[in-house]
């Protein structure tokens, strides 16, 4: 293709003199012309100056030669392209292309500078002690604050683009040697098979693209992390990471139901403390998922003895049990999104309007039982303290299942529900790796480190 038909393919594809944001800088050279092409909003200005400057400084008495515009450019990272498909992207994800004329090809310069936010703790993972940087939208940048943890040659990063439309970065991170060879062929043919148009959605769009999952599978199959910390020590363990542009939080997998429910300030202490840690915050996520459904199967048949007569509801409710608890469950997660979409200025007022207003009017008014009230706070309360996100709505999903057996079939319909539960999530699998695992299939060692926070002398860092 000579060097006209090529300027106008290129400009005719970017729609150069419609988007104000594709640039252009043509440039006389020894009587041949030298086009730049770039878009104004993701290059370092002053890098592209320092370029066009260093092909500006060449004489004039020289002879032109297809590398003297190279050998005239002080920067690190040239690319020589060929395909007219690559020159596209190239501009698209912010490099500068430099088109010669009579020259076969062009010539890729990175002089990206992505808007991106400044790097802070994420608010979903924060510790009281340790490190407080976090991912942000910048790809390259959340690549390299794992490189600045992780000082081993072995660490490979490997880059994929997917997308037709609109492609977008990909990056497979793992530790040569550590992660498995067949589980990373595995991912890499996951990945070389996606076909879709965009990963707008980003790491989300990607997860359900390379995993085979269940159509009604509520339980997360990859872990997700905006920690660079929680990234490192995942990829010591066997673990790959998946790094997708414009997402502020990594995918990491293979991963177990246990791997969701561990947090990082269990690390951050004494190992007698993180063990206390993780002992609560498994017994918060126990009470969030079995605590109202075996308290309805209680009330059902009249099971109160003992301490336990304090939680035997009353009689001056107008709803019925059942009923009171699904408006409960349900105004809990009215309140939970109220809340994300709230202004922080105004996130008191509205906590003093669920708390007081809603809540104690909901009981003195006889709607509620102070039981049913005191129940589902607490229940609510063991959802937020799962570490996991996404393991947090799966159990409340299996939760309401929990309680429409019991309102169906009573004692039995929860022993039911609970076994089908049980063999459900043996049966699944993250990347061939059994969900319950050291569960099932049984690993005393693993499970003794599962609950115990083993001191660091003594930790295996593989996960087996």
């Amino acid at each position: 293709m000579d060097f006209i038909s090529l300027n106008e393919k290129i400009q005719t594809k970017l729609g150069y003199s419609k988007s104000y944001d594709v640039g252009l800088r043509e440039i006389n050279v020894l009587e041949k012309k030298v086009n730049l092409y770039f878009l104004t909003g993701l290059i370092d200005s002053l890098q592209v100056i320092e370029i066009v400057k260093g092909i500006l400084k060449i004489p004039r008495n020289k002879k032109f030669v297809d590398d003297l515009i190279k050998e005239n450019l002080a920067h690190h990272s040239l690319t020589d392209i060929k395909e007219f498909q690559d020159i596209i992207l190239n501009i698209l994800n912010g490099m500068v292309v430099i088109v010669i004329e009579d020259v076969a090809g062009a010539i890729s310069i990175d002089v990206r500078n992505y808007p991106n936010r400044s790097i802070s703790e994420p608010d979903m993972e924060k510790v009281i002690r340790g490190s407080h940087d976090g991912f942000n939208e910048n790809f390259h940048q959340n690549i390299q604050l794992v490189r600045r943890r992780i000082k081993d040659s072995r660490l490979r990063n490997e880059l994929f683009f997917i997308g037709d439309d609109s492609p977008a970065y990909v990056c497979l991170t793992y530790i040569d040697g550590v992660c498995e060879e067949d589980l990373l062929n595995d991912v890499r043919k996951r990945l070389n098979d996606v076909k879709t148009s965009h990963l707008i959605m980003s790491d989300k769009a990607l997860e359900e693209m390379i995993i085979k999952q269940k159509k009604f599978n509520a339980y997360p199959l990859v872990r997700y992390t905006e920690r660079a910390d929680t990234v490192s020590v995942h990829l010591y363990q066997g673990m790959f990471a998946l790094f997708v542009d414009t997402s502020p939080s990594v995918i990491l997998a293979p991963c177990t139901l246990f791997d969701h429910m561990q947090h990082l300030e269990e690390y951050r202490q004494s190992p007698i403390s993180g063990t206390y840690l993780r002992l609560v915050r498994f017994f918060g996520i126990a009470i969030a998922l079995f605590l109202t459904p075996v308290w309805l199967v209680l009330v059902r048949n009249d099971w109160f003895f003992g301490i336990l007569e304090i939680l035997r509801p009353g009689s001056d409710a107008r709803l019925g049990i059942f009923m009171q608890v699904l408006a409960a469950e349900v105004g809990v997660e009215f309140l939970r999104m109220a809340s994300i979409h709230t202004p922080s200025s105004l996130s008191t007022a509205m906590g003093l309007i669920a708390g007081i207003l809603i809540g104690e009017m909901a009981v003195s008014m006889g709607v509620f039982e102070t039981q049913t009230v005191l129940l589902v706070a607490l229940s609510a309360i063991g959802t937020y303290v799962t570490p996991s996100y996404e393991l947090g709505l799966a159990n409340k999903i299996t939760k309401l299942v929990f309680i429409f057996s019991i309102l169906l079939f009573n004692f039995w319909g929860f022993v039911g529900a609970f076994l089908v539960w049980l063999i459900y999530l043996g049966r699944i699998k993250s990347f061939k790796k059994p969900y319950l695992y050291p569960v099932y299939p049984f690993n005393f060692k693993r499970f003794l480190k599962t609950i115990i926070r083993y001191p660091y002398s003594r930790k295996n860092f593989r996960n087996d």
